[in-house]
């Protein structure tokens, strides 16, 4: 995986480093959260590689394990019609959140990404639950562990996600996204549930995982 180097890291004014993968105590492992010059890539590359990251929401969450790529000249994209008071957020600095409520019922959590202010971002569609598994299963109502963070409404409910963290910064609390140490099997295919750009290939998924919102074909 090609991630951005030390340098650029510190160039978004992120304090613990060095890299990726480090270990910042060594009474005890700590891995470092990503930080924001990760997420200024183009979209489908920060998709792909936050398979197998840790998302933790208030110290509730889990393995990612499907997501989505939305590019600014992706015709499925809630950027391409511009700039408006509802995608506001999916054209500001990436490593912030955007989220945004599809249907009128569900909140749907993107991480925005690539060069401000064009407008992408990474749509998380699907967790394997790790952490604080019974709130999760409260908040979802007593659903079994495959469908609790099984699709993007879902995951936002069992995370707790809702429009209040819209444009939050995803290095700092109530968000921690901590990068995958070892290499995973990603598979890709198309997108799921869009009538325009149905053919790019954008959603990844971890290879054989059953916490997917659906199956690749």
């Amino acid at each position: 995986m090609a991630f951005p180097t030390r340098r650029s890291c510190r160039a978004w004014g992120v304090v613990r480093l060095p890299t990726y993968f480090r270990v910042v105590s060594t009474k005890r492992q700590h891995v470092a959260p990503l930080c924001r010059a990760f997420f200024a890539r183009p979209a489908a590359d920060v998709a792909k590689d936050l398979i197998g990251a840790t998302l933790l929401v208030d110290t509730v969450g889990g393995l990612v394990v499907e997501t989505e790529a939305y590019d600014h000249e992706d015709p499925a994209s809630h950027s391409y019609v511009g700039r408006t008071a509802r995608n506001a957020s999916m054209f500001g600095p990436p490593g912030h959140a955007y989220i945004y409520r599809s249907y009128g019922l569900h909140w749907c959590l993107n991480f925005v990404c690539g060069a401000e202010p064009l407008g992408s971002a990474v749509l998380i569609r699907a967790l394997k639950p790790t952490v604080g598994i019974d709130l999760m299963r409260q908040r979802r109502g007593g659903v079994g562990l495959r469908l609790l963070c099984s699709g993007p409404g879902r995951l936002s409910q069992a995370l707790g996600v809702t429009g209040t963290l819209d444009g939050q910064p995803l290095d700092q609390p109530p968000f921690s996204v901590l990068p995958c140490a070892t290499e995973v099997p990603v598979i890709s295919g198309p997108r799921i549930g869009i009538t325009r750009g149905a053919e790019t290939p954008w959603r990844f998924g971890l290879t054989g995982s059953v916490f997917l919102s659906r199956r690749f074909a």
